[in-house]
């Protein structure tokens, strides 16, 4: 048994195998992975790890767990799964998973197959089991990855934490009191709905303050398309992604000539590229359209204005919004002998999944030496939005 002081939860207690596991060159990897990528060049506090959210998951879904009264045996299982969730993540977190044709489920997936976790694993557990788990299926992944899981609960307390911003902080203590089991299904009681509410907002609010920040979301366009640039010049491998840390892919930028060179370098020194254009998805007929749009469908629209702007290729970029689904309508609830859907129980819940338009929009960013000169483009002409 060894204790891990975590700035969020206090002391930590993590039992042995835990501990080997923890210990593996795929785990201390995470140590060199910012949980929120280049957010730090906005909020100077966010430098914390997928490592320590990791830990923090851990501890999370064994109080939950224990409140759950899992045996001790599967209790050590839903830890373990949840040290392992992120194992697959690549550099910068969630900003290279826009780039790859994988999501880091996925891609955990097949680092715990082909490393030493697997194992180590394999010792006491069965690995397939493992990663059901992982991806959220049955009652077990609901913990791990469900509606209203504990990754979910611990990356809102810790990015609020580590940025100053206050819209995270929620009740975990009225979250995991009011879960249970019921018919293979993790279920909410009724006295847990106003938390469930209140995560809801937590998210819904974070976004638009961190997540989607406007600078934020500058800054991880303009390294989406260094890495993509990367990727094409086989810099690096995409499938071995999940074996590189941050720190990995700077060096290699900063090692390279040309566009992928000039990006890393304004990254480094925040000289970042300036909004133009912002289309607001809630003056759309149908905002849901830009959601389902991606970098293929953004190509050409970008070709044709820098052909028409004068402007270098890559030094337009269009980029799209990621506002969450609130699928967490759809949570179980215990009212009064029956189950409904969290939906069906609170409408603040069912508005909170339209009210996310109000802050999404579609941005175009360029250089600050180009910001004059396109000014007054007709931008919109060239979107080729599906109705």
């Amino acid at each position: 048994m060894k204790s891990i002081r975590d700035s969020v939860h206090g002391d930590l207690q993590i039992e042995e195998f835990e501990v080997l596991l923890s210990d593996t060159p795929e785990i201390q990897r995470l140590r060199r992975i910012k949980q929120l990528g280049f957010t730090y060049l906005v909020y100077p506090g966010a430098n914390h790890s997928r490592f320590e959210h990791s830990i923090g998951t851990m501890y999370l879904a064994g109080r939950l767990a224990d409140n759950l009264e899992l045996e001790p045996e599967v209790r050590t299982l839903l830890r373990i799964c949840a040290l392992l969730h992120d194992a697959g993540h690549g550099p910068f977190s969630h900003v290279s998973e826009d780039v790859l044709d994988a999501p880091h489920e996925k891609l955990t997936s097949r680092l715990i197959k082909e490393s030493s976790l697997g194992d180590i694993l394999s010792e006491k557990y069965n690995i397939k089991k493992v990663i059901r788990i992982i991806r959220g299926e049955g009652p077990l992944g609901q913990v791990i990855s469900g509606e209203l899981d504990v990754d979910r609960m611990d990356y809102l307390l810790r990015d609020s934490y580590y940025t100053g911003v206050a819209y995270g902080i929620i009740d975990v203590e009225r979250l995991i009191n009011n879960m249970h089991l019921e018919k293979e299904h993790l279920t909410l009681k009724r006295k847990g709905v106003q938390a469930a509410e209140a995560m809801l907002l937590a998210r819904y609010f974070m976004y638009p303050s961190v997540y989607q920040h406007h600078t934020t979301r500058i800054v991880n366009a303009m390294f989406r398309r260094c890495l993509r640039r990367m990727l094409e010049q086989d810099v690096i491998s995409s499938h071995e992604i999940y074996r590189y840390d941050d720190a990995d892919i700077i060096c290699a930028a900063r090692s390279q000539t040309g566009y992928i060179q000039n990006i890393i370098r304004r990254l480094d020194n925040r000289q970042l590229f300036k909004r133009v254009y912002a289309l607001k998805l809630d003056e759309l007929e149908n905002p849901m359209a830009v959601f389902h749009m991606d970098y293929k469908d953004t190509t050409q629209s970008e070709q044709e204005m820098v052909e028409d702007l004068g402007i270098e290729k890559d030094f337009l970029l269009i980029d799209l919004p990621e506002y969450p689904a609130f699928n967490e309508v759809s949570t179980p609830v215990s009212v009064f002998g029956s189950t409904k859907s969290l939906g069906e129980v609170s409408n603040l819940v069912v508005g909170l999944d339209s009210a996310r338009f109000n802050h999404a929009d579609l941005s175009i960013y360029v250089p600050e030496k180009y910001a004059e000169k396109v000014q007054g483009f007709p931008f919109r002409d060239y979107l080729n939005i599906p109705e």
